[in-house]
């Protein structure tokens, strides 16, 4: 990507927060390999600030959708702080194998990080970190599902790995969906749709929404999505 391109998919902007639409397939910062990443484009979203922004939170690099990012100090300690006490709101989009067993509820499943031979990965562990995951079916195809997810805690992977535990994984997922060809072929159809931010104490909620990614577009369709 050229930065003109990252910055004409800013969403939002004001003096203490951007919130961009990632790109699936561009990791957020670089990993032990090099290579490209969202974060060489920063100094492009300064936009008159002597400081390029920072990220507040993360996400995965298959994942597209609203990522938020903290300008100046004063945004990134203000962002920092609501992401500890929860009260940042975060809905992601899924398609997903099968149909969960209630037409939604609550994945309330610890996880912790494991590191077999083949590279480590999250599971499910009674003494892992507490996750929570609402869930609600937006549609269906009769194979597979359009979820609407709200992660109320933020572990790595948590709602890929819930997904799966509940017989239901994102499709395209190569960690914890099926080993089979159609999951090695696909992207990941994980997006995180929208954001709601309280910044100001004296102003509405910042609500901030991305559209799907291209490669999730028929499938949401297939699930009854009209946009």
């Amino acid at each position: 990507m050229s930065p003109e391109e990252i910055i004409n998919r800013v969403l939002f902007r004001d003096r203490l927060a951007i919130v961009i639409d990632k790109p699936a397939g561009l990791p957020v910062h670089s990993g032990p390999g090099g290579g490209p990443n969202l974060e060489m484009f920063f100094d492009a979203l300064s936009f008159g600030l002597p400081r390029p922004p920072a990220l507040a939170h993360r996400l995965d690099r298959d994942t597209s959708g609203c990522l938020i990012l903290g300008r100046q100090h004063t945004g990134l300690r203000r962002l920092g702080k609501l992401f500890q006490q929860g009260r940042i709101e975060k809905a992601y989009w899924a398609i997903v194998d099968g149909t969960p067993a209630e037409p939604e509820g609550v994945i309330d499943l610890p996880l912790a990080k494991k590191t077999p031979a083949y590279g480590w990965h999250m599971a499910v562990d009674a003494d892992g970190q507490p996750a929570r995951t609402e869930y609600r079916v937006l549609g269906s195809d009769g194979r597979k599902s359009w979820l609407e997810l709200h992660p109320k805690t933020g572990r790595t992977h948590q709602i890929r790995v819930h997904c799966a535990a509940i017989g239901c994984p994102v499709v395209g997922d190569p960690v914890y969906g099926p080993d089979d060809a159609q999951s090695r072929i696909s992207r990941l159809h994980l997006h995180s749709r929208s954001v709601r931010i309280p910044l100001y104490a004296d102003r509405d909620s910042i609500a901030v929404e991305a559209p799907p990614p291209p490669h999730m577009v028929r499938a949401l369709k297939a699930c009854g999505y009209s946009g």
